[in-house]
């Protein structure tokens, strides 16, 4: 989990940092290592290599290649894209577990404070 968080921490650092390239592509390593370490680099592989997130797992991985590469600001875009086509699925459910949450379940709700 630490090299996750720490992955993301540098992805965003590396993001305010006017797409500083040694920041980003540090939390990228990060980030892909803490995710095959938190699950495992069997289902982190199958996880990728679906038939149909094909083309999500290109455009993330093509992405992570990109800002390594040396051109940060179009490799984060491509990432983000690739993200966002990858754990689409996952929305859903973290949406229903903050409305769990005791603190932020109410404000998650189109009613606000008021139930």
């Amino acid at each position: 989990m630490g090299l996750t968080g720490f992955g993301v921490f540098f992805l965003l650092f590396g993001m305010v940092l006017f797409f500083d390239k040694a920041l980003l592509a540090i939390g990228n390593i990060l980030f892909v290592a803490g995710l095959a370490f938190v699950i495992g680099l069997e289902r982190t592989f199958k996880f990728f290599f679906q038939r149909h997130k094909s083309k999500a797992t290109s455009f993330f991985l093509g992405g992570v290649v990109v800002v390594l590469i040396g051109w940060p600001i179009i490799g984060v875009v491509l990432e983000i894209y690739g993200f966002f086509l990858l754990f689409r699925g996952f929305f859903p459910v973290a949406v229903g577990f903050i409305r769990r949450v005791p603190v932020l379940g109410p404000y998650s709700t189109s009613q606000g404070l008021v139930e």
